[in-house]
């Protein structure tokens, strides 16, 4: 059962985050949703009802992650999952010659270093409640487009941290990642005003290109007593895009 439960999801403001809050919520959660666009995050929270809290959070700011694990635990008293979301949203970094130090740095310190800040702010109270970690990785992590080395880089280094956390904080915390492929996460206007062709859907084996609810029911699975045996793996959730072989 789920009612009572409580899960802090990262990037929730918008695409995926949103969609996996809404997907806990519906089935018992009370989630708070922590994302950096304040006014955004803090709507979204509001129309979902009581059950949802937002925090404003900068993931790679350890000041910022402290003081909002505690205001979680202010309001809801406990904490029985963590889905780390957060994420730079561009892959792409342009070309190698011309990659600054500084933006490496900051796509590494979001999708890598936020996780494990929260990772390790949240490991007592989720140790506390049998609790688990999902991680939003990226199939990227094993295949690449061009000038995409920062993006690249840091979700391989999701998918080892996951792992390595998985095996530090075992038996009391479960941890996995999921990878997500093309996932059409914009809005429903947007969707509508410029639908994807359907060479887009037909490329892939399952004959369309992903829902957020695809990925969400894949986390709340992850997150849940039926998953009890599963930790420090990666789950790929594309259609099967990684598994087809393409030639030119």
């Amino acid at each position: 059962m789920s009612e009572g439960r409580v899960a802090l999801v990262t990037g929730a403001a918008r695409g995926i985050g949103e969609g996996v809050a809404r997907w806990l919520l519906d089935h018992g959660w009370r989630v708070a949703l922590c994302d950096l666009a304040d006014s955004q995050g803090a709507a979204v929270a509001a129309a979902l009802g009581d059950n949802a809290m937002f925090v404003a959070m900068d993931v790679a700011d350890e000041g910022q992650v402290e003081h909002g694990v505690a205001a979680v635990m202010a309001r809801f008293g406990r904490l029985d999952a963590l889905v780390c979301n957060a994420g730079v949203a561009s892959p792409h970094s342009g070309a190698l010659e011309e990659l600054s130090l500084a933006h490496w740095n900051q796509v590494l310190a979001i999708n890598l270093s936020g996780p494990m800040l929260l990772a390790k702010h949240c490991a007592a109270h989720l140790r506390a409640s049998g609790g688990a970690i999902v991680n939003m990785a990226s199939t990227r992590a094993s295949q690449s487009e061009p000038q995409s080395e920062a993006y690249a880089a840091s979700k391989g280094g999701l998918v080892a941290l996951t792992h390595a956390l998985a095996i530090s904080l075992g038996p009391d915390i479960r941890v996995n990642a999921v990878s997500p492929g093309w996932i059409d996460s914009r809005d429903a206007a947007q969707r509508a005003s410029e639908p994807l062709s359907a060479d887009d859907h037909a490329q892939h084996p399952v004959g369309r290109v992903g829902q957020v609810e695809d990925v969400a029911a894949l986390v709340a699975w992850l997150l849940s007593a039926e998953a009890g045996f599963v930790t420090g793996q990666e789950f790929v959730t594309d259609g099967g895009m990684t598994r087809k072989m393409i030639y030119r």
